[in-house]
């Protein structure tokens, strides 16, 4: 059968994410959550709120990588749990921990709330709650990386509520910060880094992302600068602003590029300022970045050609 929110679940033993049934309740529902915390979404094809919610619990439920499970029920063809928990309007959501119903809501939630439920449900399930921290730290981080960066900086902020010196919830507020602009905020979170963790790469990569796009905003309009840089091809100071207002308009592989031709032609030019800049967005996008790999491996060519 195809899942209602648009991918095919197995609903054999050990899935995370089935499509349940009224006659199925009692096994994969109450029984099942007696060991592990479950979710259920009261569903229908007809339900347009539901199509979006239900991918978004699903991914959620995903990444705690078999800590809850999620059954969702099509209440046309299974009305009878729905009316036994008096559901009135879908999309609707319980959570079910040892048995019985500990959570739920109604209605479309943001991935930061989903990942809010998540976590208190597996409390309530008696899962660890550096298990539930991590869970919730993976989804904000893939959060970031998606561009949700309001949604992250929600779970983050909770996290630190409980965690005060969780290193990736302050480097990943702070990188929240960053992302939109307040800068100030940014830096004012970093220092809340434990002493002993100041020269965590973590805490350094995000730095050099403040700190670059400290430098970036700076920078002019990119179309202006680009013209500029065409008009006198070797007029390295000009290049070298259009690089940052790329960095800071999100263009970062054309600011390498940039950059790395500032090199080519002229090392040593403004003591090595363009291979100070490279390294300094390597470590803002961080060491694994596709981005990252390909520059290094393009100044290394350069520098021992």
């Amino acid at each position: 059968m195809l899942g209602l929110g648009g991918t095919s679940a197995d609903a054999g033993a050990g899935d995370m994410v089935m499509d349940g049934t009224d006659a199925g309740f009692m096994t994969d529902v109450i029984e099942a959550s007696q060991s592990t915390p479950v979710v259920v979404q009261f569903t229908a094809p007809w339900c347009g709120p539901c199509r979006t919610l239900g991918p978004q619990l699903e991914a959620a439920v995903r990444k705690n990588a078999g800590k809850v499970k999620l059954v969702r029920i099509n209440i046309d063809e299974h009305p009878q749990i729905a009316g036994q928990l008096r559901v009135q309007s879908i999309p609707a959501v319980f959570g079910f921990a040892g048995g019985q119903p500990v959570d739920g809501f109604m209605g479309a939630q943001t991935a930061g709330q989903i990942d809010a439920f998540l976590g208190k449900l597996l409390q309530a399930g008696g899962g660890g709650e550096d298990d539930q921290i991590d869970a919730m730290l993976d989804a904000a981080d893939e959060a970031v990386a998606q561009g949700g960066a309001g949604e992250a900086a929600q779970v983050y902020a909770q996290i630190l509520g409980v965690k005060p010196e969780n290193l990736r919830a302050i480097t990943g507020l702070s990188r929240c910060y960053a992302a939109s602009g307040e800068l100030d905020r940014a830096r004012e979170t970093l220092d809340m880094v434990p002493a002993d963790k100041a020269s965590d790469p973590l805490v350094q990569q995000v730095r050099s992302m403040i700190d670059l796009s400290e430098t970036a905003g700076d920078a002019g309009e990119t179309d202006a600068l680009a013209a500029a840089v065409r008009a006198e091809p070797d007029n390295h100071a000009a290049r070298m602003e259009y690089a940052l207002a790329l960095v800071g308009s999100g263009q970062n592989e054309q600011a390498i590029d940039e950059l790395l031709t500032i090199f080519s032609r002229d090392r040593e030019w403004n003591d090595g300022a363009a291979k100070e800049q490279l390294f300094k967005i390597f470590e803002a996008l961080g060491p694994a970045d596709p981005l990252t790999l390909k520059g290094r491996r393009r100044l290394s060519s350069l520098m021992f050609a």
